[in-house]
């Protein structure tokens, strides 16, 4: 019996860019030219005014934890418990994604916790954007 995978996402021209930061270890979003608003998920124009004059940019990779839940039922590819989270990252967009490298427990994961971005390999040509917590001093966090 072989192990259940994980459904993995499918980058697209719209999203291409992201997928190739995360392969080089870069979290990539985009701002708007006319507006000035930056935005996740990638599309090719600005969710906020419409425009089609959008930048892609290397954001920081530094975020906060913004909502999670505790999974702990079985699913294909995940050991539960993990927790599912909404992270909002520095520059303003919120993303949903994984916690990792921590207890996936509410002492653990505390609202607000200063979170960076770690690229977790999935496939050969695949990296999937996790956050881990980082100490009061801006270290990585070892558990």
């Amino acid at each position: 019996m072989t192990e259940a995978r994980r459904p993995l996402p499918q980058a697209t021209p719209e999203t291409a860019h992201f997928w190739a930061g995360a392969r080089e270890g870069e979290l990539r979003l985009q701002r708007c030219d006319d507006c000035g608003h930056v935005y996740f998920p990638p599309r090719p124009f600005c969710p906020s005014c419409g425009s089609r004059s959008v930048r892609v940019f290397a954001a920081s990779g530094r975020a906060t934890l913004h909502s999670y839940v505790i999974n702990h039922r079985p699913a294909p590819g995940f050991e539960a418990p993990y927790a599912i989270a909404v992270v909002e990252l520095a520059e303003g967009p919120r993303m949903m994604t994984n916690i990792v490298d921590c207890p996936q427990t509410p002492e653990a994961l505390v609202l607000d916790m200063a979170l960076e971005v770690v690229f977790t390999p999935a496939g050969e040509d695949l990296c999937l954007p996790h956050f881990r917590p980082v100490d009061a001093e801006g270290k990585e966090s070892r558990s």
